[in-house]
């Protein structure tokens, strides 16, 4: 990885049989390239095996030692290698998705003193109760949540060819990748200098 780069990890929360995640994540993708602060890899929790139950231990206190899955390797070890994550989502029953609250909760220290930015999509709210109820979840986890997200009401109207009809949105894109390049950079200095005291 270059030095003056980042790794950004965007996620793609839903596992639903014909979801919209991988569109908004590839453009999101190539917003990021575009941008030139990060490298960046798509993870796609529907390729991994991320069961509802979980071990008895708590990930924070077990370290190395928890017991996860062999299909999850992939998403911890880019979780662990990140210096920023956008995580994507849509909006079901007014929250995210049961895949995306699986997939933080069989990790806690690779979130840590991490920026998370949220993209999100769905009907009127455009996934905003989503993002809400993701900011409390990750900020319980010692990651900082970025202000600055995309929300896409009615994505099914105002997508066409994999790309938003809006013409301002890169310009929103931008505003949020500068905020998250920012404060990836703070924090990872802040990280090498010292252990986060959490």
């Amino acid at each position: 990885m270059e030095t003056n780069k980042h790794k950004l990890v965007i996620i793609v929360g839903s596992v639903r049989d014909g979801r919209f995640g991988p569109v908004v994540a590839s453009w999101v993708a190539e917003q990021a390239e575009t941008h030139g602060g990060f490298e960046t890899e798509v993870i796609d929790l529907a390729e991994m095996d991320i069961p509802l139950a979980l071990p008895a231990a708590s990930p924070k206190f077990a370290g190395d030692d928890y017991p996860r899955p062999e299909g999850m390797a992939a998403l911890t070890s880019a979780l662990e290698g990140a210096d920023a994550f956008i995580v994507v989502t849509p909006e079901y029953n007014h929250s995210y998705p049961a895949s995306l609250k699986a997939a933080i909760d069989w990790h806690f220290t690779q979130w840590t003193a991490k920026p998370v930015a949220f993209v999100s999509y769905g009907g009127a709210a455009g996934g905003r109760h989503a993002v809400l109820h993701l900011e409390n979840v990750l900020t319980e986890l010692h990651a900082v949540t970025i202000r600055d997200g995309l929300a896409f009401p009615m994505y099914f109207t105002t997508w066409q060819d994999g790309r938003p009809l809006d013409p301002e949105t890169p310009g929103y894109a931008k505003t949020l990748l500068d905020q998250l390049s920012w404060w990836a950079g703070a924090l990872r200095t802040a990280r090498e200098a010292a252990p986060y005291p959490g």
